[in-house]
């Protein structure tokens, strides 16, 4: 099974959204899928994915341990842990392929079917008001979603200092909260994703504001490498009820171990396009594991990476729920054939086709663009 092409292909699916992918295409005629979004990052990634096309055909697309392995001291950061990420996935497509098995089934089988979702909202959330979330997350509800995640307190950013503007942007912040709460009622989860917004202080005053929403986790509340801090703010969150998430950017299962070891979240969140690959993730699930704490992979963007993402959560034992971008763009699920990915009561089944279960579909959408407003503050990553 000997590489002929390791191709990028990015597809502009929204006026503020690209998602891109890595085709490997074998010479027997085989074609392995993953995804390597990476928001405002297009070139570089591109160009990374045409140094593995240059450096790696001809390899062997069963030396996966090998051509596919994630190193620590990687060059070119997120950039190459993604473009190698999206590598790996096309790999494990091929290989499940040739074994005529889908992905899950190849990894050993599944532990859960079907995959419990969650509705990230926020993207499909226009206009950005409170009410404009909670309908947002009562079409989710409406579609069996048991849970939802709003990301509320854009455009505050806390280096900006204890501006109007700031505490303007966490009042409007935390009536989103309290509007999507007030719609989904008390039984359907709330979680929200703070996005590295909060200082140290700052954060700990949120965990107190929100705690009358009765939060089902509070995700990023402040800079990744804290440690200290975020275990500080953990414990104040589970004082009061609520988990703490994060941990969606990092590569590599050594990246993981310290946040593991200082006892940071209640649930880890890698991303099968970030993380390092497939089985680094069930290394990273499996270490969690020995401390008690939950894999919720993080997973808001495109097809590719929902359908390998379905297939590795159904492997992971201490899985809670997998998150999906909820009506951003049917693009979504028309970009690609094969298994049906549409959602089934906040659910997703496992495709029983050999590999991925999907190929990119033809596609009148445009190819990627750049996005002049990036959709985060660029200091948030």
């Amino acid at each position: 099974m000997i590489i002929d092409r390791i191709a990028f292909r990015g597809i502009s699916v929204t006026p503020k959204t690209n998602w891109c992918f890595v085709e490997v295409t074998t010479q027997d005629g085989l074609v392995g899928l993953g995804e390597c979004t990476l928001a405002n990052q297009e070139p570089l990634v591109a160009a990374e994915v045409a140094r593995l096309d240059a450096n790696l055909r001809g390899s062997d697309a069963r030396a996966r341990n090998r051509i596919a392995r994630y190193l620590p001291h990687i060059p070119g950061g997120l950039v190459a842990a993604t473009a190698l990420s999206a590598f790996d996935q096309a790999l494990c497509d091929l290989a499940a392929q040739r074994a005529g098995q889908p992905i899950h089934a190849w990894l050993g089988g599944a532990l859960h079917d079907p995959v419990t979702l969650y509705a990230n909202i926020n993207r499909g959330t226009n206009p950005r008001t409170p009410a404009g979330f909670a309908q947002a997350a009562m079409r989710a509800v409406a579609q069996g979603f048991g849970a939802v995640k709003l990301a509320p307190f854009d455009p505050m950013v806390w280096e900006d200092g204890h501006t109007p503007a700031n505490r303007a942007a966490y009042a409007e912040g935390l009536a989103r909260i309290a509007a999507v709460r007030e719609a989904v009622g008390p039984g359907v989860e709330v979680m929200v994703d703070a996005h590295w917004r909060f200082s140290a202080g700052g954060a700990a005053a949120l965990v107190r504001d929100v705690s009358p929403f009765n939060l089902f986790w509070l995700e990023c509340p402040l800079a990744e490498a804290n440690h200290r801090e975020i275990a500080r703010i953990r414990g104040m969150a589970n004082e009061r009820g609520m988990r703490l998430a994060g941990a969606e950017t990092l590569s590599g299962l050594a990246s993981y171990r310290p946040l593991i070891e200082a006892g940071c979240y209640d649930v880890l969140m890698p991303d099968a396009k970030h993380a390092g690959g497939i089985e680094e993730i069930r290394r990273i699930g499996a270490l969690a594991q020995t401390a008690g704490i939950e894999m919720a992979p993080h997973n808001p963007t495109g097809p590719v990476c929902h359908a390998h993402s379905v297939h590795l959560c159904a492997t992971i034992p201490n899985f809670l729920m997998l998150e999906v971008q909820f009506g951003e763009t049917e693009a979504f699920f028309e970009l690609v054939e094969g298994a049906d990915l549409r959602f089934d009561r906040g659910t997703a089944r496992l495709s029983q086709a050999p590999g991925l279960g999907v190929t990119l579909a033809p596609t009148t959408l445009p190819e990627w663009k750049r996005m002049d407003r990036p959709w985060l503050d660029p200091r948030l990553g």
